[in-house]
């Protein structure tokens, strides 16, 4: 029955269409409004089209009550708007050719911005019913504000750009009213808007709005040399006060991360100078004021500026503290960590999870963390309670990557130590923003790094309750992340038969297939980074004696070397030389190196860091995309994948999560290479067995295999489920 009524509607449209359509023929219309008329028409086509289909009606929705109405608009209304135009005769000639036009401005306009995808084919309802509005109150000298007002943006900025409205009494109020819907629609876009629309009158209301929601933002804005600057700072409202105060001093960044406390009088302008000028003193105020906002934040009270007072912590703490014990890792620590004795278990404790991807591996298991327990505070939890657990996720990541996480957990009762455990893994869904998958990163990557079996059973159960609580709540983000958790984790279970290639759809970490390392040209290249500290150019020595052999030809250049081989798969490894590190010139001959390959298509499908982890970040910004294997062979590489990850999301990589040695290094580089020579393919897991077997160095237990970086392999997985599911949308 309802199909049956839906056609007959249908039927009396088009009939009534057909007659309104007669009725106009019959008018006796002079030839230049004629062309007008022809221009509609061939705009109601248009419309007709825009679904991609060749017919008389535009179905742009999968409803097909909403697809009837819409037609009707597109033919019956503007037919009849046409029709009125023709019959009344209180129009007159210019008038009606004005109308006439502007209804050919409406339709090429909403045909423009669905094109564009500005709005749906829904609104041409709301379009056409506005512009009947609108001529109405336009001929009774009327402003067309009620008809904006009332509008999505979209509706009111088609109206606007028809001709018989541009002239509206009310045009300037009109066009007030679309720049304050459009920011409303976009917040984020508010400061921009005004100060390209300074004499709007809803200016400071909206600037007043930012303040409390885009700190940063408005204190770029305040900060500028411009009127709106000076517009901003004449606001009379406490926190845009405080805001452009800011913005306007030399130093107001180094005040900006205590904002929240400004404003509520905990702190004052004085306090944070009298800090200013010591480095230390400024760093423990900085922490004094996080403490403070992570209580908060316990309370549902979100201080404001949160986000820049944390970077602004993690920067202090580098330039003050990890900077200084880590450049003196030569040193006997009585020396070396003499800087951080004093701190106190809080502000040892943001350096640790604040300067995770900075500090060495030794600067954190013998300085920092032996450094928290010093103090009266013995117990674990009772560290996480008085920093009202912060970041607590990061700390336990960090503890297990540097293989501390027993002990800590030994720190505390055991029912305290599986609660915590089970909050690790705990709405690993809730992140937002481009960070929104770290905390299920970190978790995968802990577990690989966790050895009691106990534990580990507790987190894999804790993964598969989460799993059926998003199954039952259709939260497909969380679904997500625990189904691939869980793959992942059971994988690694001893007994395993899960092949993660399969099940999840993602590329090979087992192996690395050999034909996969070649390039178009059928040849893998290899490139290795050297450093000129004593230690790189023993390596780099060491390196050319491997491969003063007849299997290689060596290619001398006066800042790097090319070694081709004569046999086997065609393997070409660029090693720049380890010269001197006091003039830079190390890193030169690593540029001039990377040009030279650059210049002349030659991508490494494998980047090897031959030196110290302090000189880790340099090798990273060489990575290149096409890098299918990457080794990271110096201390506490582990804490750099998520850096690596960014620049080469399907790389399989190797990393040590403590010690790096060259002891190690290069007899499992000398196998990878031989291996790729001989044609062969990686066997990971092979490969693992055969060198701890012939290396029997307790060292190696350190290095994590490419199978065994599970946070690299949840990226790839999410990912890659990311895709096939777009593409089942499509």
């Amino acid at each position: 029955m309802r199909t049956l009524l839906t056609a007959t509607f249908f039927l009396s449209q088009i009939t009534a269409a057909v007659s309104q359509s007669a009725a106009t023929e019959k008018s006796e219309i002079p030839l230049m409004r004629q062309i007008y008329h022809q221009n509609i028409d061939k705009s109601q086509q248009e419309i007709f089209s825009l679904d991609g289909t060749k017919d008389d009606m535009f179905k742009p929705s999968a409803d097909e009550e909403i697809n009837l109405q819409i037609n009707h608009a597109a033919t019956i209304e503007i037919d009849k708007l046409q029709d009125l135009l023709e019959s009344d005769s209180t129009f007159d000639n210019n008038e009606k050719i004005k109308y006439l036009r502007s209804l050919r401005d409406l339709l090429a306009a909403f045909a423009s911005d669905f094109k564009s995808r500005r709005l749906k084919g829904a609104l041409f309802i709301d379009v056409v019913e506005a512009f009947k509005e609108s001529m109405q109150l336009q001929r009774n000298n009327e402003s067309l504000l009620p008809v904006i007002k009332k509008n999505q943006m979209e509706t009111g900025e088609i109206l606007m750009k028809c001709f018989a409205f541009k002239e509206n009494v009310g045009a300037a109020d009109c066009k007030d009213e679309l720049l304050l819907k459009y920011c409303d629609r976009h917040p984020d876009r508010i400061l921009v808007t005004l100060s390209n629309n300074q004499q709007v009158p809803f200016r400071d209301s909206l600037i007043i709005k930012t303040a409390y929601t885009q700190q940063e933002n408005l204190y770029n804005f305040a900060a500028a040399p411009n009127s709106f600057a000076s517009k901003i700072a004449g606001v009379d409202e406490p926190l845009v006060r405080i805001i452009s105060k800011m913005a306007r001093m030399k130093t107001g960044r180094q005040y900006f991360p205590f904002l929240d406390n400004l404003y509520k009088g905990k702190v004052t302008f004085e306090e944070i100078d009298a800090v200013m000028e010591d480095d230390e003193k400024y760093y423990s105020l900085l922490v004094k004021t996080e403490l403070d906002y992570a209580s908060r934040l316990v309370k549902r009270d979100t201080p404001m500026a949160m986000q820049t007072l944390t970077n602004k912590l993690a920067i202090k703490g580098k330039e003050v503290y990890i900077n200084e014990i880590n450049g003196l890792h030569e040193l006997p620590d009585n020396v070396r960590f003499k800087k951080i004795d004093k701190l106190s278990p809080q502000e040892l404790y943001y350096l640790a999870v604040l300067g995770e991807e900075e500090i060495y591996t030794s600067s954190y298991v013998r300085g920092v963390y032996p450094r928290l327990w010093k103090a009266k505070l013995k117990k674990g939890d009772s560290l996480l309670m008085s920093v009202s657990f912060d970041h607590f996720k990061k700390f336990i990541k960090v503890a297990a990557n540097y293989n501390t996480l027993d002990d800590f957990l030994g720190k505390m009762e055991q029912e305290n130590a599986e609660l915590l455990m089970k909050a690790f893994v705990n709405r690993l869904d809730k992140k937002t923003g481009v960070d929104s998958l770290e905390d299920a990163v970190d978790v995968a990557n802990s577990f690989a790094s966790i050895y009691d079996n106990k534990l580990k059973s507790l987190i894999l159960n804790q993964v598969g309750y989460n799993l059926q609580q998003a199954k039952q709540t259709h939260n497909l983000k969380a679904e997500r992340i625990y189904s691939i958790l869980n793959t992942i984790f059971l994988s690694n279970e001893p007994d395993s038969k899960i092949d993660l290639t399969a099940s999840l759809g993602i590329p090979p970490v087992y192996t690395m297939p050999n034909k996969l390392m070649k390039d178009t040209a059928g040849r893998i290249i290899i490139q290795q980074f050297f450093y000129g500290d004593k230690d790189g150019k023993n390596v780099f020595n060491a390196f050319l004696g491997h491969v003063s052999n007849g299997n290689w030809k060596i290619i001398n250049n006066p800042q790097w070397v090319e070694v081709r081989s004569l046999k086997g798969t065609p393997v070409t490894i660029f090693s720049n030389r380890a010269l001197d590190e006091e003039k830079g010139l190390d890193e030169e001959a690593q540029t001039a190196m990377r040009t030279y390959m650059s210049d002349h298509d030659l991508q490494p499908s494998m980047i090897i860091h031959r030196g110290h982890s302090y000189y880790l970040n340099t090798t990273l910004k060489y990575l290149q995309p096409s890098a299918r294997v990457i080794l990271l062979g110096s201390c506490g590489g582990y804490q750099s994948l998520s850096t690596v990850l960014n620049t080469c999301p399907s790389a399989q990589i190797i990393s040590s999560k403590q010690t790096g040695s060259g002891l190690i290094n290069g007899p499992m580089i000398d196998v990878i290479i031989e291996t790729l020579r001989s044609s062969k393919d990686l066997n990971w897991p092979v490969m693992w067995k055969g060198l701890e077997q012939r290396l029997n160095n307790p060292l190696f237990a350190d290095y994590v295999p490419p199978y065994k970086n599970l946070g690299a392999v949840f990226i790839m997985a999410y990912k890659k489920l990311e895709e096939r599911e777009a593409e089942m949308e499509n």
